[in-house]
């Protein structure tokens, strides 16, 4: 008995340590404020250790004096930098510290049957499920919906694009809509799929989704970045990039928001094959952005307006971002997302800042809504979902509904209003 004992001694021992010491300290995000240029300086090196994410700004190239960096510190090194910060007198808050109770909070409905309940487009989903609820909105509603397949990503998944139309006949003017972009950005594709329900939901019922379906084709792909998106379900919750392998790189993938042919890789993009702004070896050298640009440009004539969705900071942005150069519609575009801000916070008062991507935030060459711009889609927005950081990328599932509704509340201004100038 006696080996039995210390077998369940050393069991026990093992559980007290685990519990005291290995679970004790989370991966946190941190609120940090550079006072001076020297702070800022090392601010840019801490955040581009291995065991650090910076959630904001993009990269450690945009952090200056003043401005506000919410930074993700794996477990094992937030006691060093809490103390490195601590030790250069930097102003630090911790901003979110139950960063593993949050992601299960996520993924919690992974296995739940997708086809099940009235709540399905109120939580998050894998690829798989993603996939699984397209095909069969399309075989469920085959009078208002076509399944088109765009391309397919650098790990062969496919890239569906959703059309969306009333029950009429066919018409010259279409919107597109992008989500998943970013793979660690889930209320993205969330939105997407919840707009989708919500239009086939309420098409004769709701008179601002009748006249969208009714006046244009809606053209939608909830996820651009299948690879990514699976990613960050299966091994890392803060993966940004798509998951393309260079030969002569160890580093993976490539910031498919920085490799569409507008103004590439100039200032706001980096040519480091590692950098999470990555804009790749040439313009338009990832597949997904490729099949993109293909279906735009073979639908440019009808599509006058372009929605790409991110998060998060809770922004109406639209081009330019690779140059501080006003557009020549810049009022017009300017008034349209002032007048959606204003919905939103008239109806949910939640606040939105609004304004050209350059002016509003900092430069960001290879943009998706710059290049649609320049190809003539002249109504051409990025929208920045929930949050301002509270939660950031991992906005819990029961604030999906709410970030969807401010969304939709500011897609439909928009386009309602521009479907009144095209008349």
């Amino acid at each position: 008995m006696r080996p039995l004992l210390l077998l369940a001694v050393l069991i026990c021992f093992h559980c007290i340590l685990r519990k005291c010491f290995c679970t004790s300290e989370q991966d946190k995000v941190l609120f940090i404020i550079a006072a001076t240029q020297e702070q800022a300086s090392l601010l840019q090196n801490i955040s581009s250790h291995n065991e650090t994410v910076l959630w904001q700004p993009a990269s450690p190239s945009h952090i200056a004096v003043k401005t506000p960096v919410h930074l993700y510190i794996q477990s094992s090194s937030v006691s060093q930098i809490t103390e490195l910060l601590r030790a250069h007198q930097f102003s630090f808050r911790v901003m979110l510290e139950n960063t593993q109770q949050l992601i299960q909070e996520q993924i919690r409905n992974d296995t739940t049957d997708p086809k099940s309940g009235g709540m399905t487009y109120e939580r998050y989903h894998s690829l798989e499920d993603i996939y699984h609820l397209v095909n069969i909105t399309s075989q469920e509603h085959p009078d208002m919906t076509k399944l088109i397949l765009i391309g397919s990503s650098f790990e062969k998944n496919p890239l569906y694009v959703l059309k969306l139309s009333g029950r009429r006949g066919p018409v010259d003017k279409a919107m597109w809509m992008d989500c998943g972009i970013h793979a660690r950005e889930w209320i993205s594709p969330a939105f997407c799929l919840w707009f989708i329900k919500f239009a086939l939901t309420f098409y004769k019922q709701n008179a601002d989704i009748t006249t969208m379906l009714d006046e244009m084709d809606i053209y939608i792909l909830p996820i651009m970045n299948p690879d990514g998106y699976k990613y960050t379900w299966t091994t890392n919750r803060m993966w940004r990039k798509n998951r393309s392998v260079r030969e002569g790189s160890s580093c993976v993938g490539v910031d498919l928001n920085r490799n569409f042919d507008a103004n590439w890789c100039t200032r706001g993009a980096s040519s480091n094959p590692c950098s999470d702004i990555y804009c790749g070896q040439y313009p338009e050298s990832e597949p997904e952005v490729q099949a993109v640009t293909k279906f735009l440009r073979s639908h440019k004539d009808s599509v006058k307006i372009y929605f790409s969705i991110h998060s998060y900071s809770q922004m109406l942005l639209f081009p330019y971002s690779y140059t501080h150069e006003e557009i020549p519609n810049h009022t017009e575009l300017y008034e349209l997302v002032q007048e959606a801000a204003l919905k939103i916070r008239r109806h949910y008062r939640n606040q939105y800042r609004y304004g050209s991507g350059a002016k509003t935030i900092y430069l960001a060459p290879g943009g998706s809504d710059d290049w649609a711009y320049d190809q003539g889609i002249t109504y051409s927005f990025t929208f920045e979902l929930q949050d301002l950081g509270r939660y950031g990328f991992l906005l819990p599932p029961n604030l999906i509904s709410s970030a969807c509704n401010e969304a939709f509340a500011a897609v439909k201004t928009i386009a309602l209003r521009v479907l009144e100038k095209l008349q």
